[in-house]
């Protein structure tokens, strides 16, 4: 996983969340319905990294 990196791939859902694959799917699929909803283009099977660290850790930084 390359924490640098625009967009997170299901293997890397389920590293960073300890989850299933099946799980980390439904997760993307919700987060990508979201952001395409407010008019951002989103692609299949690729969630924006950002976006699911604000969504699951909220806005504080945690270290």
């Amino acid at each position: 996983m390359d924490n640098n990196s625009l967009f997170m791939n299901v293997e890397d859902v389920t590293k960073e969340l300890g989850i299933s694959k099946s799980c980390a799917y439904k997760i993307m699929r919700s987060l990508n319905a979201e952001l395409a909803e407010k008019g951002y283009i989103t692609i299949s099977g690729r969630v924006n990294r950002k976006y699911l660290e604000e969504k699951i850790y909220g806005n504080e930084k945690i270290y």
